[in-house]
């Protein structure tokens, strides 16, 4: 056999098995814009085709500034939905990362407001205290998984709420403007690099590119390094991992921590920017719910993140601007929450459908074996 055939037969059995993975997150996405779009028709039937359209223009119709209002929202969701990767891999629920990134973001706005430094220090400073932030407040429902075994969706929950109503008193503690009844704004310096020129006046900054660096970073973290292989060891058969020497408590605890660090970055690259400001209602934060949107649909995958991330975020995008086709923009809310479950249950049954063809495949193999 050459060396080009050879090549054709990797490269289309790396595309089946590509489209293989694919598949659940495909089927999901076209199931919940199908459904959608029957909600747009009992909503409003004469608007209803051009409001689908409108959404998957995904506000692309506004020109370059469209785009860059993208790509700002997708840095938080992807940071987010590679947070709650990381804690899946590692076989955890983390459902506290809105309680990280308000923790996260809290310390970047107070650096950002109060803290006097040189630009390009003042917003690297503030965005370390936040992935600081983050990491501290993500470690705790880890301690207390590791060394109690109190269940992690248990304890996350109800550290989102701490996390709310604490930053909500540090807030008018410490950085209150009382004329908004929201935090001040930070100081020029502590703002992150923007493409305003590029992106025609869009807030759009550095934060995609962090994102995207990110998540290089976590997926050579599972895919080339020791740590990582620990992490998705214990994940996946903790008591295997126990039997082979790993320590399953350390990892439990450092998953967690890197989980909060992702989810405190993108708090804090969320709030580091001038007009963005922490209320002081005691409302957790939606996208640390978003997450978990986007890391089902990307597959619990580092790279099905970054897509996932800016699905997510050129769909809302465009379901803000179909406002003008008389729709509210919490039909998008509908179709993501569609999504969700259709993913998972897609998943499922595709496992269900592997799990009967190995059987099968297991018992024509017995029988050979007894002729």
């Amino acid at each position: 056999m050459s060396e080009k055939t050879n090549f054709k037969e990797k490269l289309l059995k790396g595309s089946i098995s590509l489209f293989d993975k694919l598949k659940p997150s495909l089927l999901s996405i076209a199931i919940g814009l199908i459904i959608g779009l029957v909600v747009m028709f009992i909503f409003n039937p004469a608007e209803a085709i051009p409001g689908l359209f409108t959404m998957l223009s995904g506000g692309l119709g506004n020109g370059m500034k469209g785009l860059g209002d993208i790509l700002l929202n997708a840095s938080v969701l992807i940071l987010v939905g590679l947070a709650l990767v990381v804690a899946f891999k590692t076989g955890l629920f983390n459902i506290g990362a809105s309680g990280q990134m308000i923790v996260g973001g809290y310390l970047a706005v107070h650096v950002g407001v109060l803290w006097k430094m040189p630009a390009p220090f003042h917003w690297m400073v503030a965005l370390l205290m936040g992935v600081i932030g983050g990491m501290i407040w993500g470690m705790i429902p880890g301690l207390l998984k590791a060394f109690t075994n109190t269940n992690e969706v248990v304890s996350s929950i109800m550290s989102n709420y701490i996390a709310t109503i604490l930053v909500v008193l540090l807030v008018k503690r410490n950085v209150y403007n009382p004329n908004y009844a929201k935090s001040k704004d930070i100081l020029a310096s502590a703002q992150l690099p923007q493409f305003s020129n590029l992106f025609n006046g869009s807030k759009a900054n550095i934060g995609i590119i962090i994102a995207i660096v990110m998540v290089v970073v976590i997926y050579y973290l599972f895919k080339k390094t020791t740590i990582g292989y620990e992490l998705k060891s214990s994940g996946f058969n903790p008591h295997a991992s126990k039997y082979a020497g790993m320590n399953a408590k350390k990892n439990i605890i450092l998953a967690m921590a890197i989980s909060g660090a992702l989810a405190g970055l993108a708090g804090a690259i969320q709030y580091l920017v001038i007009g963005s400001n922490i209320g002081t209602t005691y409302d957790l934060l939606p996208q640390g719910f978003d997450g978990i949107t986007v890391a089902l649909l990307g597959q619990t995958e580092p790279i099905g993140a970054l897509f996932s991330g800016f699905f997510l975020s050129y769909i809302r995008q465009g379901g803000f601007y179909m406002q003008g086709n008389d729709f509210p923009p919490q039909i998008i809310d509908i179709i993501t929450s569609i999504i969700v479950y259709t993913t998972s249950i897609s998943a499922g049954i595709q496992l269900y459908i592997k799990y009967i063809k190995d059987k099968r495949k297991a018992n024509k193999e017995e029988v050979v074996q007894n002729d």
